[in-house]
């Protein structure tokens, strides 16, 4: 397969993008910060899976242009594309009342208007396929959490808006899902997750753990395969059970 990870140069999207080159998977791969370490990456990719070619691209996801442009140069450097993964997301949190026009925007514009760029940058090549699939990575905060509501809309609005595709395009060979992580063990979480966040967690999750990432990107990389050519427009929660706690 010819995978696109948007996001993929850490946390979930960089598990993402060594565990398919891992698998023998060509991938291509994007960053928003200038400052990554676009070298390291790829040298690390190099190491992980010699023989498949991967790619990095800078890419502001909130600017329709820069996703189109990124998106021919990707068809140009691959020839075609199977699967899209959209992972790119950020937060800005505060509550409500207090949240600012440009917290609001900068989140929607990026986990939300961003996806929506990606996919519809990729739809012809996969239509001219008759065969494709897009992954988008939703939150547990889709059904609401304080202090995010510009991050829970974001998150809630990719499955309406996967789901819409899914209708669109399921008869063209397309298929679109979308992923619901639970709490991973990621850079991030070890380093800003509180006691008692993490405590929550380990007492309501059936499963009494964190999860790792590669579980997750495993799930992601099915759906993302000819393999769940006949899973479409769904809700897949990796949450460990969290769901179904008591």
């Amino acid at each position: 397969m010819k995978i696109f990870v948007t996001g993929g140069s850490r946390g979930i999207g960089h598990n993402i993008v060594m565990t398919a080159l891992a698998k023998g998977h060509d991938v291509a791969f994007t960053y928003s910060n200038p400052d990554t370490d676009v070298n390291k990456l790829l040298a690390e990719a190099k190491s992980i899976a010699p023989k498949q070619m991967c790619k990095a691209y800078q890419l502001n996801v909130r600017n329709s242009d820069d996703v189109s442009n990124v998106a021919d140069a990707v068809l140009d450097d691959f020839d075609s594309i199977d699967t899209v993964v959209n992972n790119a997301g950020i937060n800005k949190n505060n509550l409500a009342f207090s949240m600012s026009d440009e917290e609001w925007h900068d989140v929607i514009d990026t986990n939300l208007n961003g996806t929506f760029y990606v996919m519809r940058a990729f739809l012809p090549v996969f239509l001219s396929n008759r065969k494709g699939h897009f992954v988008a990575l939703s939150s547990i905060a889709k059904d609401g959490i304080s202090g995010q509501a510009n991050y829970s809309a974001s998150k809630s609005g990719l499955i309406g808006l996967s789901g819409t595709i899914a209708k669109e395009y399921g008869s063209k060979g397309i298929t679109s899902n979308v992923v619901v992580p639970g709490m991973f063990e990621t850079d991030m979480t070890k380093g800003t997750m509180s006691t008692a966040l993490r405590n929550f967690w380990m007492q309501h999750c059936p499963v009494k753990r964190m999860g790792n990432l590669e579980e997750l990107s495993e799930v992601v990389l099915f759906l993302g395969s000819d393999a769940a050519s006949f899973v479409n427009g769904q809700v897949i929660s990796v949450t460990g059970g969290l769901d179904w706690s008591e």
